[in-house]
């Protein structure tokens, strides 16, 4: 196998270099919305956009790179505020990601308000509802439904913005076209 099919193959999952570094910034953005700029923070629940660009990633390269994104984005975060890794709650990063992009990918294909807010609703339902719920309310010795209930009000609230942010980052042509550029 040549050099050149060796880093073909390194970025398998990310498809090329841009696609890397765009997942990079991904990660750098969700830690720092999540874990240094969230808006309400109390121990199981916070309320931030951490999870828009692990959304982004999947809906704009699919399940593959948003699930990445999504689990170095918690991991890399509590390391670097020092909580403690739960598995479940990286599993409901890494669920963000992947059902974002398999809804966006698979389910509706074009860009539209209808196929963002799914791909977003359903993510948040799956990652931050259902997965998450386990881990916190494991960690925390809180009510499983009382903890889901809570969860549901808050990324139902965060759902509507965050589909209002991607929908009209990707209308902008500027940020559309460049965003075509790095998929190819």
């Amino acid at each position: 196998m040549s050099k050149k099919e060796n880093v073909k193959k390194s970025f398998a999952v990310f498809g090329n270099l841009k696609v890397l570094v765009c997942a990079a910034i991904f990660v750098a953005l969700s830690i720092v919305l999540g874990k240094f700029v969230p808006l309400v923070n109390f121990d199981v629940l916070r309320f931030s956009l951490e999870n828009l660009p692990i959304l982004m990633a999947g809906i704009l390269f699919g399940p593959a790179v948003g699930a990445v994104v999504g689990g170095v984005a918690d991991i890399v975060g509590c390391v670097l505020v020092g909580y403690t890794i739960n598995p479940l709650v990286t599993l409901g990063a890494v669920a963000i990601g992947l059902v974002s992009g398999v809804c966006s990918y698979y389910i509706v294909s074009r860009f539209s308000l209808l196929q963002i807010a799914l791909s977003v609703g359903v993510a948040h339902l799956a990652g931050s509802v259902f997965i998450k719920s386990f881990g916190l309310a494991a960690s925390y010795d809180w009510p499983l439904w009382q903890l889901m209930l809570i969860r549901l009000v808050n990324y139902a609230i965060l759902a509507v913005c965050e589909t209002a942010v991607i929908y009209i980052l990707l209308r902008n042509k500027g940020v559309y076209s460049q965003f075509e550029k790095m998929r190819r």
